[in-house]
């Protein structure tokens, strides 16, 4: 049993890198967060080495007890932190969990509704690059051009017109607050079934500062690595009455054997978000992402919707005459993760794009507040406004340094 860098350096050192990355950088990529120790121990735990295909009391391999245990707690906690009927922990990722559900209701080629990429959605909301765009017919919804936000009149309409089978909710890049109960009006007028994907915001809909899908929806789908500040994976909740449905679906429709350490680190994230402590952690983060928004629109910067209700805020940065892919690189070389991202509307690829997405998930994480927060939302603003200056970079950089040594994360 001989120690990772003894075995294998190269890998050993491309980890102590990130380590040093993660450490010395703010990490403000609106979907990424960073899992504290509990969760990391769960997740690098012996469990990794059971197989458990089946579910609790139902397996198809010996030597599951244990296993049932972190299985069943897993279940407990997130049916009580969301008021869910019933819940399946063991899908990898978010986008396996929305497979879970398009497989369990629909037929090849049936018709979808969901948010246009473009506009905020996700891939696996129907893209035409991703399954779900293939294997269904899809419709979609955006928002207006005029407020930038979802326009649910107009949701109606199109769901008039295409009667779609299942309504999709939810979306990767929306900062404001997303009306589930609308959303339920219309499917129950067209006599469609809805699934809300809450991967960005499950977070802040456990801690009662976003509204809740769970009364209006038939289906809810998330990851547990944003807001959630879990590992990387996902989970369903749903109505109890398809709830054997959902199982048979995950397993053996389009899963082999759940990884076990990762329902683990799921179990312990569901746990911290059922503290009290986690509800004033995703006010924080709410808060961070208004004072950036503020500071952004004071130096003349076009934030979409005008603000966010939320833990991410959606810039437009052509007026510097810049992409938002060279936004990302300016960004990045002074210590600042971001990701460039489409904006509503916008004439430029997804590969390029016309914006930015920041997020304020992680810097919560490490302790940083308002006053911390304006700091670097000035940063960024110089660093924008000042593409040219190499120096400034140099500068902010060692600045972004000095307040991670603040605020440290691995080193505390």
């Amino acid at each position: 049993m001989k120690p990772l860098r003894d075995i294998d350096p190269e890998i050993w050192e491309c980890i102590q890198r990130e380590i040093e990355r993660q450490e010395y950088q703010l990490e403000m990529i609106a979907s990424e967060n960073l899992a504290d120790l509990a969760v990391m121990e769960a997740e690098g735990s012996p469990l990794m080495n059971k197989y458990a295909e089946g579910y609790p009391s139902a397996r198809y391999y010996g030597g599951c007890d244990f296993i049932d245990e972190v299985e069943r707690l897993a279940i407990e906690r997130v049916k009580l932190l969301f008021g869910a009927e019933y819940a399946n922990v063991q899908p990898h990722s978010g986008t396996q969990a929305n497979m879970a559900v398009y497989f369990a209701i629909l037929n090849l080629g049936d018709t979808i509704l969901s948010m246009d990429l473009t506009h905020g959605g996700h891939l696996s909301h129907g893209a035409t690059v991703n399954f779900s765009g293939k294997f269904y017919q899809v419709f979609y919804y955006g928002v207006s051009k005029e407020t930038e936000t979802i326009d649910y009149e107009e949701v109606r309409k199109l769901a008039l017109t295409y009667k779609p089978k299942l309504i999709v909710a939810g979306a990767s890049a929306y900062p404001r607050t997303i009306d589930f109960e609308a959303f339920s009006e219309i499917a129950k007028e067209v006599k469609a079934y809805l699934m809300a994907d809450i991967a960005h915001i499950a977070g802040l809909i456990a801690a009662g500062i976003h509204p809740s899908p769970i009364p209006y929806a038939d289906f809810v789908t998330s990851t547990t690595h944003k807001t959630l500040r879990g590992p990387r994976g996902g989970f369903i909740l749903c109505k109890e009455r398809y709830g054997e449905l959902i199982d048979k679906v995950v397993f053996p429709g389009i899963q082999g054997g759940p990884h076990m350490n990762i329902i683990a680190a799921k179990a312990v994230c569901f746990k911290e978000a059922l503290q009290p402590e986690f509800k004033e952690y995703q006010q924080q983060i709410v808060k961070n992402a208004k004072t950036i928004a503020r500071i952004l629109k004071e130096n003349k910067f076009r934030v979409i919707t005008g603000g966010t209700d939320n833990h991410l805020i959606l810039i437009d940065v052509s007026s510097q005459g810049l992409t938002g892919a060279q936004a990302e690189k300016l960004l990045e070389s002074a210590g600042i993760t971001v990701n460039k991202n489409s904006i509503p509307f916008d004439p430029l690829p997804p590969k390029i794009t016309s914006g930015i997405r920041i997020g304020t998930p992680a810097i919560t994480t490490r302790g940083l507040k308002e006053k911390e927060v304006e700091e670097v939302a000035i940063w960024i603003c110089e660093i924008l406004k000042n593409p040219e200056k190499e120096n400034l970079r140099k500068e902010i950089k060692e600045k972004v340094r000095r307040l991670c040594e603040r605020f440290p994360f691995y080193r505390r």
